[in-house]
């Protein structure tokens, strides 16, 4: 275990995981929490080098990101929305670069991402437009992850058959509207639908251009990240219920994730899903009548395990999931 995955695991069973219940009853992460990923050097985890940042390869990322989700699978899905926008700036414009990279690698400003514009079919959710100086963006996403949390927000938004990946400044305002999402899981995680009304950005705030039949061709290759989050989910449960046949599974589906190809991720991250779904409800087989009691870990990683059917989730990923599960 390297040593960034090491750290992980110890802010999960050390800090995150006994206040899981505690910050799912409060409706809120604290802080300090996302204070000691940063003191830790994880939302640097992504970015370069040269910036701060710890330049981790795919599989570091991946048990990271496993790790921290055993802990707490709230604040984990806060932190990681950072992480592909201190990435992508990486390779970003110089002076978006200076201006942003190193406190982000170091968690001074913290990121979230409205991406659904990128590869969602049908009419753009949100699209841009050139207007001198600025770049106006109209629409609506209904997901966006640590409002109030973040600072900046990566924009996705459609110009014709082009992608305009924006950064944009967290702060609600007359033409950037935030309504709150009510989740039965990682409810904590202050996730609220986004409504762009002629919001107006400088023009250097432009990160990226990129054709939008790039971005759809490209899409599958990008989707085992999220197969951690049911992994740490997996794990935290095999923990809990204590040497079983989860074990082998929980390492069967994390290799099977490894191995897949574009092609094939779509299913491993399915049956990474049905896994976690699986394992939440021998977690409460196991506990018995005390799992249904408010502020038990077996419900709560039930609920969240039911979260994960559905996020980040792909046609493709649907139809596995549904035919894995019976349907």
């Amino acid at each position: 275990m390297t040593d960034v995955v090491a750290r992980a695991r110890a802010l999960a069973d050390d800090v995150l995981f006994p206040a899981a219940g505690a910050v799912e009853t409060a409706g809120a992460v604290p802080a300090d929490h996302l204070d000691a990923l940063a003191a830790a050097g994880l939302y640097g985890l992504t970015g370069p080098a040269d910036a701060g940042g710890l330049d981790a390869d795919r599989a570091t990322v991946a048990a990271v990101v496993e790790e921290l989700a055993a802990g707490d699978l709230t604040t984990t899905f806060i932190w990681l929305q950072h992480l592909g926008v201190a990435g992508m700036l990486g390779n970003g414009p110089a002076e978006l670069r200076q201006t942003f990279l190193a406190d982000l690698c170091a968690g001074r400003r913290r990121a979230g991402i409205a991406l659904q514009a990128a590869v969602r079919p049908g009419p753009p959710a949100i699209r841009a437009r050139r207007e001198g100086e600025h770049l106006v963006l109209d629409g609506a996403v209904p997901w966006v992850t640590g409002w109030g949390h973040i600072d900046l927000l990566l924009v996705a938004a459609r110009d014709g058959d082009q992608v305009c990946f924006v950064l944009v400044d967290a702060v609600a305002g007359p033409t950037l509207g935030v309504t709150p999402q009510r989740m039965v899981a990682v409810e904590a995680s202050a996730t609220v639908e986004l409504a762009l009304t002629g919001h107006r950005v400088p023009a250097g705030r432009l990160l990226v251009v990129v054709p939008l039949a790039d971005l759809v061709a490209g899409d599958p290759a990008g989707l085992r990240l999220n197969g951690s989050l049911a992994l740490g989910v997996v794990a935290r449960c095999a923990r809990l219920i204590g040497p079983s046949p989860l074990d082998g599974d929980l390492a069967a589906a994390r290799a099977r994730l490894d191995a897949a190809g574009p092609e094939e991720l779509p299913a491993a991250r399915a049956h990474a899903a049905a896994l976690a779904h699986r394992a939440a409800g021998l977690l409460v087989a196991v506990t018995g009548s005390r799992a249904v009691l408010a502020g038990a870990h077996a419900q709560r990683l039930a609920r969240e395990a039911l979260f994960l059917l559905v996020f980040g989730s792909r046609p493709a990923i649907r139809q596995a999931l549904v035919a894995e599960l019976g349907g």
